[in-house]
């Protein structure tokens, strides 16, 4: 792995650094740029905006890895919380939201993990809106997918996300494709040993590559969650290819990650989610986007080079 990478991986189980960030005033920018902000009304300003741009949204409540149960329930409130107000502003209908399970208390105890998982697409398809199971360290990949395919049981409109970086992946890619699943692929945001994920960019994008053309080839729906144009040019071409029109795949990228263009490809008629974080939970969110691109890390150090 990258050392500054891994350096940056690090910090972000780091209590001391978050702090030391905090301090500083002028990282706010940088996080307003990437987080909708701390509250359900700031992510409701957020997709209210997005939707008047004619994006789509897909938002994620921040705070994985709880530490107990009370922490899992209070993780399914806020989820219905913001499903009622999405809903309220008539926002809900083709909204997603993105959970992860560490933050339904699979650590603590699986079933009722996916107990909770369940009360979440409840909340959603009783507003007209879908979920999206979000994918986390590889430990956690299988029981993740298991999950999801228990979802599906339920409601087909689950979506799972697969992350290239890992070795299994184009295998995970080619069995959910079979069975018709929207599947977000990305390249992957965490600290991964060699022996289960690539560790060179080159073998990670063509990983990338491989399982998109295996998704895209598939009875899936293919959620192309990709800021590199390369490989947004490639799932144009791969679309084309295999005959798909815009309803039957997604663009997606992170909120603040290339705004003009996730805008220039929706004016082409393309369906574009943007992926909306929000809460007071956001250190480690925004280290790992720090991490995925050197121009996100360039960002961050002028805003505090920059600071008073």
């Amino acid at each position: 792995m990258n050392p500054l990478r891994a350096a940056i991986l690090a910090a972000s189980r780091s209590s001391g650094v978050r702090g030391a960030v905090q301090s500083i005033g002028a990282t706010r920018r940088v996080v307003e740029r990437f987080v909708a902000g701390a509250s359900a009304t700031d992510a409701l300003e957020c997709v209210h905006r997005l939707t008047t741009e004619g994006l789509c949204a897909t938002v994620d409540h921040l705070g994985e890895e709880v530490a107990d149960v009370a922490g899992a329930d209070a993780t399914v409130d806020a989820y219905r919380s913001l499903l009622d107000a999405l809903a309220s502003k008539d926002l809900a209908r083709g909204a997603d939201v993105s959970v992860k399970l560490t933050a339904l208390g699979v650590d603590q105890d699986r079933a009722g993990a996916t107990d909770r998982a369940r009360a979440v697409l409840a909340a959603a398809r009783a507003v007209g809106a879908t979920m999206t199971v979000d994918m986390e360290h590889s430990s956690l990949t299988s029981v993740t997918l298991e999950t999801v395919r228990a979802l599906r049981d339920e409601d087909p409109t689950v979506a799972a996300v697969l992350q290239a970086m890992l070795r299994r992946t184009e295998g995970d890619a080619r069995a959910l494709g079979a069975e018709g699943a929207r599947i977000r692929l990305c390249k992957g945001a965490y600290a991964e040993d060699a022996d289960v994920a690539f560790q060179r960019r080159a073998e990670v994008d063509a990983s990338y590559r491989r399982c998109l053309a295996t998704l895209m080839a598939s009875d899936a729906t293919p959620l192309v969650a990709t800021h590199d144009p390369s490989m947004v040019t490639a799932a144009l071409e791969l679309a084309a290819a295999e005959g798909r029109d815009p309803g039957h795949y997604e663009l997606q990228m992170l909120l603040g990650v290339r705004p003009d263009e996730q805008l220039r490809l929706s004016g082409l008629g393309l369906t574009v989610r943007v992926y909306v974080p929000y809460g007071t939970e956001w250190w480690g969110y925004l280290t790992r986007r720090l991490a995925e691109r050197p121009a996100n890390l360039a960002f961050f150090l002028r805003a505090v080079a920059s600071r008073t």
